[in-house]
């Protein structure tokens, strides 16, 4: 009797013993899946790295491209993939449930500046490698404040425009020196930006593009100078888009937004594979038009196809974008009266001609192939062609107050047509002094722009009350302009080459300690023919600017960079570097002195880039002192050329406060001071046109999960700026302001969709100091939008 009651006892005993371990087998999870080449065939050997929960694990691909991590607890894990002359590849956002196995094939691409594969997270990490390095170096290891922005985080903010985007990164301001309020222009740290697409300039910001986030998977911001990277480069630094490139796998969606002001905008991509083995496509599509803020009606027609080819090789990629895009331009703004802009008058009152525009038609095709020549040896080749044809009708920007009067007013008439070649070839060699790891980026580039512009002026009437304007042109056939701007001719012809010859080394010293070394000899020819002869137009000396003369200048310029990183700790390194770049001054807004110098500058700059907690906190800072010469600016129209030093300090922090409740915040503190204004000696040790001494942004976002596929997220944040004087002499200025948004999103397996408020509190502010007055910021304004998405996006 007690062996059985003993038996009884230890029965249940014995079950619950063994059903423990097998409850602990069935609640573990499996990461599994191949790695391929870019023409499909198994890769072996590959490095691959998963981390997340628990200890790092680490394992090799087999023969047949394999690798698996059985075993897993539930939960969100980082995989990284590594392979000799290939890119590296970074996802950090697999998921796999309790008892899930997740089958995740990789194919990596080529080592190259164009193909880098990063699969991110809403939190960037250091890990990641921007296209702007260009020898595949990570953003930990490189000595540049360098931003990534995602398309997670600009269409969880509603972004539609490049302007909407570039308040995620530090320093980077929108307005400029001087704008018309038809195109995008950027200063990074109070200096000139420049925008490149694909690592493609679009050449001079003063008439520039402006930029939507069609088709655009992230874009990259480096401040200071590109330096040996990108030839004539502006010291304030690159902003880069970089599109979606084809894939294999299929994919399609659609996007519809709509909001305030007359907004409606629809998107479209589809991508995939064709018959022939290796050959995908993509292609994006945007139709958007808005009535806008102060009725000024814009809108913006694309459409990107691109073709992508893969061997075990070669990596092949051909795009075209074409483009028609329709502004209205208003330099005038709200102009200022005792210094700031009038404030007794209704926010959309204007005092621009009525019937002005800023209209353009862009067609651009590039081809960028990536060849791996020997397992030391990549050579990327990469070749541009961009067509823009530019009418502009637009106020001057400048003027004055006399009484109750707006004098001085200005039509200007502008047609510019642009075409820009550009070739480079850019062989990357790896190899080894001793255990020191080198990647070595060599490199030509050729460029050959010409412009050919048909500019004049027409005076205009006063405007009698600037507190109840009446504008009195009503056509432009009642205007007389300086020059027949309808002439068959144009007034000049502008043509440049640029040739460089570039290196930068990417040195490995050891694993905590980078050095990075480059420099890069440029030659350039410029030339001004005049076809017509101006009044006032001269070199200065007496000389004038007229036909049949022709005026051309040679400049061999040097630009060098130099930097360092040392990781004192694990996740945080510390940088310095010093970079020295040139600009040449070629555009239709500079030619009333004839061609001038380049512009030069060179910046300090000192900081540390820091990830903890797996990637939950990362924090960068940075110190800088940037001084530039012989900057070209327009004042009321008027060329002028200074110099500039800006000093300051900059820092951007990104927190997963919890696993749903996320923040982005980033500040700026600098001091801008022209330090020689030959054209005005009374305006040295002022501060600059357009740079304000504070810029602070912050975004944070909280997600509610109701399933694994099923999220509703709050979000919302600020926009602080402090004032910024429109003129050298330091009198006119625009006020400080702050704006907040608020965005709820929701996401399903194939539809996510937002509603937005943007200018909360409706604050009267402006975005941009120009000679006649300050451009006003949107009033309040509401959008909604549904995206739909079925199979692969990239």
């Amino acid at each position: 009797m007690r062996s059985s009651t003993r038996f009884k006892r230890l029965v249940p005993i014995a079950f619950l013993a063994l059903r423990a371990p097998l409850a602990a087998v069935a609640q573990t999870a499996e990461i599994r899946g191949s790695v391929l080449d870019p023409s499909g065939a198994a890769l072996a050997g590959a490095h691959i790295t998963l981390t997340g929960h628990g200890p790092e694990k680490t394992v090799s691909s087999d023969a047949s491209g394999s690798y698996d991590f059985p075993s897993l607890p539930a939960g969100t894990y980082t995989l990284t993939i590594e392979s000799p002359n290939f890119s590296r590849y970074e996802n950090s956002s697999l998921h796999v449930s309790a008892t899930g196995i997740l089958d995740w094939p990789v194919h990596l691409t080529l080592q190259s500046a164009s193909f880098s594969v990063a699969v991110q997270s809403d939190t960037d990490a250091l890990q990641q490698i921007p296209t702007v390095g260009k020898t595949g170096t990570m953003l930990e290891d490189m000595p540049q404040s360098i931003s990534v922005i995602t398309s997670r985080l600009s269409e969880s903010q509603g972004d539609l425009v490049l302007a909407d985007t570039v308040r995620n990164a530090p320093g980077v301001i929108q307005g400029g020196t001087d704008g018309f309020g038809f195109a995008d222009r950027f200063q990074i740290r109070g200096l000139e930006a420049r925008i490149y697409n694909d690592g493609f300039s679009d050449g001079d910001e003063r008439n520039g593009i402006p930029h939507s986030l069609n088709g655009v998977e992230r874009v990259e911001i480096l401040e200071g100078p590109g330096s040996s990277l990108f030839g004539s480069g502006p010291p304030g630094g690159t902003i880069n888009l970089v599109h979606y490139t084809p894939s294999p796998r299929f994919g399609t969606g659609l996007q519809f937004q709509t909001g305030s002001f007359g907004l409606y905008s629809g998107s479209a991509y589809l991508t995939g594979s064709t018959p022939i083995h290796g050959l995908d496509y993509r292609i994006d599509t945007l139709l958007q038009h808005k009535d806008g803020y102060r009725a000024l009606p814009g809108g913006d027609y694309e459409l990107r196809p691109t073709l992508g080819y893969t061997t075990s090789r070669n990596v092949l990629l051909l795009a075209a974008d074409g483009r028609e895009l329709q502004a209205v331009p208003d330099p005038a703004g709200l102009i200022y009266l005792n210094h700031t802009p009038i404030s007794v008058v209704p926010r959309d009152t204007k005092y621009s001609t009525p019937f002005s525009f800023g209209n353009q038609a862009i067609g651009r095709f590039t081809a960028s192939d990536v060849w791996q020549a020997a397992p030391f040896l990549t050579v990327n080749n990469r070749f541009s062609y961009m067509y823009r044809n530019l009418s502009i009708l637009r106020n001057g920007d400048g003027g004055g107050v006399v009484g109750t009067a707006l004098t001085g007013r200005q039509l200007r008439n502008q047609h510019d047509v642009v075409n820009d070649f550009d070739y480079e070839a850019e062989p990357i060699f790896t190899f080894h002094t001793g255990r020191i790891r080198h990647t070595l980026l060599t490199g030509v580039e050729i460029q050959h722009q010409s412009i050919a512009d048909n500019r004049a002026t027409a005076s205009l009437q006063n405007i009698a009350n600037i507190f109840a304007p009446v504008i009195p042109e009503t056509s432009r056939a009642s205007l007389v302009f300086l020059r027949d701007a309808t002439h068959s001719g144009f007034l000049d012809d502008l043509r440049a080459t640029y040739e460089g010859l570039y290196a930068t080394d990417q040195i490995d010293l050891t694993s905590r300690w980078k050095l990075r070394v480059g420099g890069r000899e440029d030659f350039w020819q410029t030339t001004l023919a005049p076809q017509i002869f101006v009044p006032g137009r001269s070199l200065g000396n007496g000389v004038l600017i007229e036909p049949p003369s022709t005026f051309s200048r040679n400049d061999t310029p040097f630009s060098w960079n130099v930097g360092t990183v040392y990781r004192v700790l694990p996740g945080v390194n510390a940088f310095f570097g010093v970079a020295h770049s040139n600009l040449v001054n070629f555009n239709s807004e500079a030619t009333q002195n004839g061609v001038q110098a380049p512009e030069t500058g060179t910046q300090y700059e000192a900081g540390i880039k820091a990830a903890a907690l797996n990637d939950r906190i990362l924090i960068t800072a940075a110190a800088f002192h940037v001084k530039r010469d012989n900057v070209f600016s327009l004042v009321s129209d008027i060329p002028v050329f200074n110099d500039q030093l800006t000093q300051g300090g900059e820092g951007s922090v990104e927190l997963s406060l919890t696993h749903h409740w996320k923040l982005n915040a980033n500040g700026t503190g600098m001091h801008a001071a022209l330090t020689n204004n030959p054209s005005s000696p009374a305006a040295t040790g002022r501060r600059p046109q357009g740079v304000p001494n504070r810029i602070v942004n912050l975004w944070t976002t909280y997600d509610i999960p109701f399933s694994h596929q099923q999220t509703l997220s709050f979000s919302g944040g600020f926009t602080n700026r402090s004032s910024m004087f429109a003129d050298l002499l330091n009198t006119n200025s625009i006020p400080s302001y702050t704006t907040a948004d608020l965005v709820a999103n929701f996401k399903t397996h194939k539809l996510t969709g937002a509603f937005g408020v943007r200018n909360l509190a409706d604050t009267r502010y402006f975005t941009a100091a120009n000679g006649a007055g300050g451009f006003v910021g949107d009033a309040r304004s509401y959008f909604g939008k549904l995206n739909w998405q079925f199979g692969n996006r990239n």
